[in-house]
């Protein structure tokens, strides 16, 4: 995407093929800092305390984690018991998004058929740069096939402007490029369509607010930051056409795992018959679960997140208390949202309802 005039990513590999570059996305829309990394352990603390986050980028960070490990092996042997322990690590940095084991099971599958040294090492990078480019790819064809559900509104409206409300930030931020949920938005804006995005400011991290706010703003995309509990009031007053979101993992069956929060909104998008529609990629499907509300394992994370608000006080970012200090928290950090919520799924490979029958329809070879 372009930034200020420059082309960026939230992640790159330098030109010195030994380190890892991102944007740390703590620390938008105030302050713009790239962090290195260089091996497994910077790998785990961005995935961790969430210097990246989002599912697509998640799988490509931890892909990229792998390969980290292939350069710092003890004596300069990948032994098997080796990069298994180091990948076994980075799966267990954060439970929820389901592109973080399926990003580093295909890095290990590539080094396993290697078999000497620098061979291991070339196999795992390639294989990381090429999940990068397919999901830039992805995300990309999921703007395309959204953009018609935009245009029909569109069209139905007499080209006045589209409301779209968005949860979280499903952004190129989170997706390498494009983003899910906003990849339909930024290709209607490219294409001439007046839209305006209603962006949940999404406690506690305030992503919305923080990076979608940001990227909307950075591409010229009419937007207001509500905050979280607005959804609702602006349906009953018909001021969504229709809500986009993106997902973490998703079930084959259509249940939907996404920052907290969605679950509400997807309620009162079928109160107020507002479309509901969940953009991602063929990466982020869990295709071993069937029941996304008992068996997606939801993260729970440090009460820090809900007890203090990061902001920018006369040019210096700081963490303000909110709450009594001794009052207990609970910070958890996704919700469920069952298929029957869902009007359908904007995919790389065209558009299918939220049921087990038309998602294999997309996903035949998945069956």
């Amino acid at each position: 995407m372009i930034v200020d005039g420059k082309q960026i990513r939230p992640i790159w590999l330098d030109k010195d093929l030994k380190t890892v570059k991102i944007i740390d996305q703590r620390m938008l829309p105030h302050e713009f800092v790239i962090v290195d990394m260089t091996t497994v352990d910077h790998n785990i603390q961005a995935i961790k305390e969430m210097y990246v986050r989002g599912a697509p980028l998640i799988g490509v960070t931890a892909a990229y984690g792998v390969y980290l490990a292939t350069l710092n092996a003890p004596d300069n042997n990948i032994t098997d018991e080796y990069i298994k322990k180091e990948c076994d690590r980075i799966k267990s940095s954060r439970p929820t998004a389901v592109n973080l084991a399926w990003g580093v099971d295909r890095v290990l599958e590539k080094i396993k058929k290697a078999e000497h040294n620098e061979d291991k090492i070339t196999a795992a990078r390639t294989e990381a740069r090429e999940i990068e480019e397919e999901e830039a790819e992805n995300c990309r064809k999921i703007g395309e096939y959204g953009l018609s559900l935009i245009k029909n509104i569109s069209k139905a409206k007499n080209r006045e402007a589209v409301n779209i409300l968005t949860h979280c930030n499903a952004g190129w931020l989170a997706c390498i490029e494009y983003g899910t949920a906003t990849a339909p938005m930024y290709t209607a804006f490219d294409n001439g369509i007046d839209i305006h995005v209603w962006v949940d400011e999404t406690r506690p991290l305030n992503q919305g607010s923080r990076l979608t706010a940001w990227e909307l703003g950075k591409h010229g995309i009419k937007h207001t930051v509500i905050t979280d509990n607005a959804g609702g009031h602006l349906m009953q007053h018909g001021m969504v056409d229709i809500v986009i979101v993106g997902t973490d993992r998703t079930t084959y069956t259509g249940d939907v795992a996404n920052k907290i929060g969605t679950y509400l909104k997807a309620l009162a998008a079928h109160d107020n018959n507002i479309p509901f529609y969940v953009a991602l990629p063929s990466s982020t499907f869990d295709w071993t679960l069937r029941d996304g509300i008992k068996e997606i394992p939801i993260e729970e994370r440090d009460s820090y997140e809900i007890r203090y608000v990061q902001g920018l006080d006369h040019g210096v970012i700081k963490n303000i208390l909110i709450p009594p200090e001794n009052s207990p928290v609970a910070n958890f950090a996704f919700d469920v949202t069952p298929a029957r919520l869902v009007t359908g799924f904007i995919t790389e490979r065209g558009i299918c309802k939220a049921d087990e029958k038309d998602i294999m329809r997309l996903f035949p070879e998945k069956n």
